[in-house]
């Protein structure tokens, strides 16, 4: 199979699909990869590494997409991608179609084999390909949190950790997932006060297992947000439902209720956000303020850190871009059920339900394609 990965033209999108050692297992495979010129170059990796492995390096964006049976990718394409997209054509990457209308449209009407690495479930039901960047986002939202907390930012002047005679700061994580386990794994570190709230009793008690009277633990009910929200310093939005639109678990009237200067990071804004005043936001211009509040949603965080993140996603993609290059889609989706599952557009059909029932699109079940094939 011929593969292709591509420079990554989402604003301050520094991670690539393949790295060099990713490139040289599909050859040694049998492959052939095509990779754009300068396409590693924002994670360390040059052109002259690509070729060492056996790669070749192709000039223009378009020839790759031109020639590749498969395109791996870390982010969804844009509209500019859109008409580049060929019928039949394997496109492996994360998609988040649920706010993404555009998108989903261009896909369908490409009557290509869309895979969404979000979506890929393991034999534990678990979401692999998507773990190693919810784990580096919620890491980066404390971080993130506590930049945006100083007051030359703009924030309300304070100390995640505090000093003695003075309160720690108050953080709230929203979700208790791959995300917001990791955001209070650094939370913790840092010496700020932790509640975590999750409808998951399991998930709770699981925290409250390792981290005891270091964190608070929260049952997820519109009256405990509506309680814990004016208390936070620093709230971090990580609700999954996988494939599907995150739930509102921030009120636009919540924010004239909390802390002037306080800060939301909406981990949670590629699949629309848990706070009603999300919108995507970038690297450059990271951060907007809505009554006192400020709310940093890049869609990319993990993009920030382009050489750990890089590297952690190939780690959790590379196998099954190997089975997929070997077996053909089709014949992959019946070996494992769980990449199967990862399956989201089909050949102008949607095959994820999620996704169909975000846009009242027609939904095709992904095993109803087998049974075709």
């Amino acid at each position: 199979m011929k593969i292709g990965t591509l420079k990554e033209i989402k604003n301050h999108e520094y991670r690539v699909g393949l790295t060099p050692n990713a490139a040289a297992a599909y050859i040694k495979a049998g492959h052939t990869v095509f990779v754009e010129k300068s396409a590693g170059e924002g994670c360390g990796y040059t052109d002259e590494q690509y070729t060492a492995a056996g790669a070749k390096i192709m000039q223009k964006a378009q020839d790759v997409w031109a020639e590749a049976d498969m395109i791996v990718k870390v982010k969804e394409p844009l509209e500019s991608e859109y008409n580049l997209i060929r019928e039949n054509q394997i496109l492996y990457t994360y998609l988040h179609l649920a706010p993404d209308k555009p998108q989903v449209d261009a896909l369908i009407k490409s009557k290509c084999i869309a895979i969404a690495y979000e979506t890929i479930r393991d034999r534990k039901g678990q979401l692999p390909c998507l773990k190693p960047m919810s784990q580096i986002a919620g890491r980066l939202a404390v971080q993130v949190g506590a930049r945006y907390l100083e007051r030359p930012n703009g924030g309300r002047g304070v100390l995640l950790s505090g000093v003695p005679g003075v309160p720690h700061a108050e953080i709230v994580v929203l979700g208790a997932g791959a995300v917001g386990s990791s955001a209070v794994r650094i939370a913790v570190g840092m010496g700020a006060h932790v509640t975590v709230v999750d409808l998951d009793h399991d998930k709770l008690e699981y925290l409250e297992d390792i981290y005891g009277s270091q964190i608070a633990t929260l049952y997820s009910t519109p009256e405990n947000i509506d309680d814990i929200l004016p208390k936070a310093d620093l709230v971090i939005g990580a609700v999954l439902v996988p494939g599907s639109s995150a739930p509102k678990l921030v009120r636009n009237k919540h924010l004239p209720l909390m802390k002037k200067g306080s800060v939301i990071v909406d981990v949670a804004i590629d699949q629309g956000g848990c706070s009603e005043a999300s919108y995507q936001t970038y690297h450059d211009d990271p951060v907007f303020v809505k009554d006192g509040v400020i709310n940093y949603c890049v869609g990319n965080m993990p993009g920030a850190v382009s050489y750990t993140s890089t590297n952690a996603l190939g780690n959790t993609t590379l196998n099954y871009g190997l089975s997929i290059a070997k077996l053909g889609a089709e014949a992959a989706f019946k070996k494992d059920e769980g990449l199967l599952q990862g399956l989201n557009v089909y050949k102008g059909k949607v095959t994820y339900e999620g996704v169909a029932k975000a846009h009242n699109l027609p939904y095709t079940p992904a095993q109803d394609i087998l049974t075709g094939v």
